[in-house]
């Protein structure tokens, strides 16, 4: 089987892909490699990827959000399912470049779910994120909870992005199911995100900013473990019970969470984080971010009913192994 992977320069798309690849499938991997981020670390997960499975891994770099050059950069390749993992990322940078998250996150998911509609892919899975249930307040969040008040733009385009896929399987039959990952970290991670922030400052003796004063809590989940869920995912399609003609309602579209299902004190955190480090934090303790949310807390009870996923990874082995990680690549 071939699959179309989106975001395989991204942290999560390079280790789905790694495990497509390791079990024997092949993969097309497209990504425009921005730099939103620094673009060396991209380029070197694809020298990964290319390296160790030559022949298997195509990489193309073109924009999905730009549908005739998406269009023609896949004219001519054959694949049957898509995971579609690219977007912009970053709820703080969603309050500088608005424009961006509106063409990445919604025109882009728009021309994949085209895309799988055109070539009458056999499923679709997409990255949906932990921030759609914004300051909901009832923990663990559950799939079935209303998630109608976002607190960043960020989380507005996912939520989009569930409900054009929610119309697109009900319309067209297209199998489809959306993730919403929580807190996700592990080797060859963000540099935006705080494990590499943190792992990075305290390594140099310079103080991180810690955000509400520490009263925060998340979700944090191992790559490993994201990797297993999208892995199960994309292996079982949802079900179509033939539609409004045979009768039916549901479209073939399922929602999951997939984190740890365990919500970590931020200063427990810091604290497995400078153990691995070997340093104390310096800290600085700085009020709430505007669309930041206070707790994460994945259900995991859907997934863990329909597929059998189960993490295994609690923060105190994922960060040791981030940090050898971090210590690793950039001693290069």
């Amino acid at each position: 089987m071939t699959t179309l992977v989106t975001g395989a320069a991204g942290f999560i798309g390079y280790h789905v892909c790694r495990a497509l690849l390791a079990r024997g499938g092949s993969v097309i991997g497209i990504d425009s490699v921005n730099d939103y981020y620094d673009p060396t670390l991209k380029h070197d997960r694809i020298a990964e990827l290319e390296r160790l499975n030559s022949g298997r891994f195509n990489f193309k770099r073109v924009d999905f959000s730009d549908h005739e050059a998406l269009e023609a950069a896949l004219a001519t390749e054959d694949f049957d399912r898509i995971v579609h993992l690219g977007a912009q990322p970053g709820v703080r940078y969603s309050l500088q470049n608005p424009r961006a998250y509106i063409q990445s996150n919604l025109v882009g998911h728009l021309n994949l779910m085209e895309l799988a509609r055109g070539r009458g892919s056999s499923h679709l899975v997409y990255a949906s994120s932990s921030s759609v249930y914004g300051n909901n307040e009832a923990l663990p969040f559950r799939v079935e909870d209303r998630v109608d008040h976002p607190v960043s733009l960020y989380a507005a385009t996912k939520k989009s992005d569930e409900l054009m896929s929610e119309t697109y399987a009900h319309l067209y039959r297209i199998p489809m199911t959306g993730l919403r990952f929580f807190t996700v970290y592990g080797p060859w991670g963000r540099p935006d995100m705080a494990p590499w922030i943190f792992t990075r400052k305290i390594l140099a003796g310079e103080p991180i900013q810690v955000f509400n004063h520490g009263d925060m809590r998340r979700d944090f989940t191992y790559i490993d473990d994201i990797v297993a869920g999208v892995i199960a995912c994309h292996d079982n399609p949802p079900p179509d019970d033939g539609g409004e003609k045979a009768g039916g309602s549901r479209a073939p579209h399922r929602l999951y969470n997939i984190g740890n299902h365990r919500s970590e004190e931020l200063l427990r955190f810091i604290s497995v984080v400078e153990e691995a480090c070997g340093k104390k934090a310096i800290t600085e303790m700085m009020p709430m971010q505007p669309g930041d949310v206070r707790d994460t807390y994945a259900d995991i009870s859907a997934i863990e009913r329909d597929l059998g996923y189960a993490p295994t990874t609690p923060i105190d082995i994922g960060i040791p192994r981030f940090v050898e990680w971090f210590r690793e690549y950039h001693a290069r």
